[in-house]
């Protein structure tokens, strides 16, 4: 039988974009573009789902520059990959301030294994984008940031999306990264598809860490409180 960790594996290995992108914005694929990404991700899955527990979908947005773009895991930069979940990362110790939130949140909650035991993040649209900024140099961009990029990679998306949960994941309630746009898309998609019986929208670590830090703690117990719900 296979376990949580064999399907969450082949799933990354099966990314692929083939949509028409807008100009200057470049997909980013960790599993193809970057070898240890694809071997970091590979050891971390066989680590804490090497089994077949019942879990809920987290779903952010897409994938970042500094965290899964680095290790091939949401919300994981190098950082923590290290040093809190236990996995050699050879590469550049880059830090994404929106992982630094859900390890504080993920400890508060009883821990790595506890956590990873129960959950599984991963984002709506489960490849990134970039776009070149007014200095000419890459910066994160989100799926619904501009009309075309959505039309482009909606497709996409949806057939993704629908991979995840045919992972085996539970659908009775879904937690949604970001009370903004990615919430609004989500909901809409799932009023149409009835993916999910309810989803739980959650302020966005990213959001919180630049324009909140200061209610961080607040932040983390209504994620905990969210997720007392399942």
């Amino acid at each position: 039988m296979t376990t949580f960790a064999d399907r969450i594996i082949e799933f990354n290995k099966q990314l692929d974009f083939h949509g028409l992108l807008p100009h200057d914005i470049r997909i980013m694929n960790p599993y193809r573009e970057n070898p240890l990404a694809l071997t970091c991700s590979s050891a971390f899955y066989k680590k804490y789902y090497n089994d077949n527990n019942p879990r809920h979908l987290i779903l952010g947005i897409n994938p970042g520059r500094f965290g899964s773009a680095m290790t091939g895991v949401s919300f994981t930069d190098p950082k923590r990959m290290v040093a809190k979940c236990g996995i050699p990362f050879p590469g550049q110790m880059t830090h994404e301030p929106s992982s630094e939130y859900v390890y504080e949140m993920i400890e508060a909650y009883g821990g790595i294994q506890e956590f990873y035991s129960k959950f599984y993040i991963h984002s709506v649209c489960p490849l990134g984008f970039t776009i070149k900024s007014l200095k000419s140099k890459e910066v994160n961009y989100n799926y619904y940031d501009n009309t075309d990029l959505l039309k482009a990679a909606y497709p996409f998306i949806v057939e993704n999306l629908e991979k995840q949960i045919a992972i085996g994941f539970e659908t009775d309630v879904c937690f949604c990264f970001g009370t903004g746009k990615n919430e609004s898309f989500l909901r809409k998609l799932n009023n149409e598809k009835r993916y999910f019986k309810e989803i739980i929208p959650l302020e966005h670590p990213r959001y919180i860490m630049q324009y909140k830090s200061k209610n961080k703690s607040d932040y983390i117990k209504k994620y905990l409180d969210a997720f007392k719900k399942i």
